[in-house]
């Protein structure tokens, strides 16, 4: 039965170092390793320090301070391969969500608030999300000084998002002017009240990003918004 090659067999092999007949017939017939020879890990190195201290010439034995000076060394080239994955992750890191985040700037997005601006046609666009199904759902819509301009009735929703476009006109048809709007909804299933939240529309001025945390939007009308909470980018 062919036997298991010793983290020392490994270890030489590794290093390009011959074994004798017995020990090259047992590699061979061994399982190799899974990693490249070119590469060496702590377990190598202890496996070669130790074959070092067990063939070295008794008469010439590795001196303490040349040994101290092998170790010493093989550890100042594992902290430095190790810091260098670290900041090489943390630059990765940082830039990749610097550069998506500054991406925002000057776009629409859609996400949770309450104010919403008029396109320059009149009218806007947003969204309602339901936690659960209704069967009464209606949108108010306040000018600036807080005067209700319309009211609409949307049809029965799943729970989800609920869409609408508002035209820009006022209960009696006349064209609303001025913003921006107050949006606000009412929702129910069968009498009972169901959690509504409006979204709307609204461009991304600028954005910041706090030490630790998610990137954040600075946006129109709503506010500092993370990036996690836009639903939507036009």
């Amino acid at each position: 039965m062919a036997t298991t090659p010793s983290s020392f067999d490994t270890a030489m092999k590794n290093a390009g170092i011959a074994r004798n007949a017995s020990a090259t017939a047992a590699g061979t017939a061994a399982k190799q390793p899974s990693k490249s020879l070119s590469e060496m890990g702590p377990g190598d190195f202890i496996a070669l320090l130790t074959a070092q201290m067990k063939n070295q010439d008794p008469f010439e034995p590795v001196d303490n301070s040349q040994m101290v000076a092998q170790m010493a060394q093989f550890s100042s080239l594992a902290g430095i391969s190790e810091m260098g994955t670290t900041l090489k992750s943390i630059s990765t890191k940082l830039s990749g969500g610097a550069s998506d985040a500054a991406a925002y700037v000057g776009k629409t997005v859609l996400t949770e608030g309450k104010t919403a601006y008029p396109r320059s046609g009149g009218g806007f666009a947003g969204a309602i999300e339901l936690d659960d199904a209704v069967s009464s759902l209606k949108l108010t819509i306040k000018d600036a000084s807080g005067t209700t301009v319309r009211t609409i009735d949307l049809p029965a929703q799943a729970a989800g998002t609920a869409s609408y476009d508002w035209d820009g006109k006022a209960e009696d048809g006349t064209d609303v002017t001025g913003g921006p709007f107050t949006v606000t909804a009412a929702a129910a299933n069968n009498g009972s009240a169901v959690t509504a939240r409006t979204l709307v529309w609204a461009p991304v001025t600028s954005v910041s990003m706090p030490q630790g945390s998610d990137p954040v939007l600075d946006i129109a009308g709503v506010g500092k918004v993370k990036t996690t909470a836009v639903r939507a980018i036009a």
